[in-house]
């Protein structure tokens, strides 16, 4: 099994390109969605953030207000790294079970985070989307609604595009449409495949 970190700034396009390489029948395993799943009402972690931030974090039907949760950690530091204390090592625990479940030749762990979380021992390959930072900023307002300033405050607190380049073994550039993208996608999968070949 050949298990690829796929990694990129916030709205460089990570979900496009995951989407893409699962239509080629490749297992993707997003961290987004086990942390989304590990913070559901009933979860350990959904109570420890609860009693940690207030109810104020919490919507009417119990959910996480995850605006407010995402106003909170990204205007203070201290409460981003409380957070990623309490949820990275719970996610890479079942990262490393999801892993042993793919049924691809292949598979993507799509992690936001990389460079921030970085060595992962669960990796043998990183995939970076990159894009201009210019139109990263315009992807970010236009796909979250976001102030300019808040968009900005959100991209800075990241990794910056040369720190994340840095971790990369391959790039996907994705400053074109999705035809373009899904014709890079289909070389990096080839790619895969042939290392994989080669390994036999």
């Amino acid at each position: 099994m050949l298990v690829v970190g796929l990694t990129g700034g916030i709205a460089s396009g990570k979900s496009a390109v995951a989407d893409l390489f699962a239509e080629l029948g490749i297992t993707i395993i997003d961290t987004d969605i086990i942390a989304r799943q590990l913070v559901e009402p009933g979860q350990n972690a959904y109570q420890k953030i609860v009693d940690h931030f207030g109810t104020e974090v919490v919507n009417s039907d119990g959910q996480l207000n995850r605006a407010q949760l995402r106003q909170k950690i990204f205007t203070n530091p201290d409460e981003k790294q409380w957070l990623e204390l309490l949820l990275h090592p719970l996610i890479r625990n079942i990262t490393a079970q999801r892993i042993q479940l793919a049924d691809s030749n292949y598979c993507i762990v799509v992690i936001p985070l990389l460079y921030e979380t970085w060595p992962n021992p669960l990796l043998d390959r990183v995939l970076v989307v990159d894009c201009t930072p210019e139109l990263q900023l315009q992807r970010l307002i236009q796909r979250d609604k976001l102030s300019d300033e808040l968009a900005h405050s959100i991209i800075a607190q990241q990794a910056s595009r040369t720190e994340r380049l840095s971790l990369a073994d391959d790039i996907i550039e994705n400053n074109d449409n999705l035809t373009v993208l899904t014709k890079i996608v289909r070389k990096m999968d080839s790619k895969f495949r042939q290392i994989l070949n080669n390994a036999l």
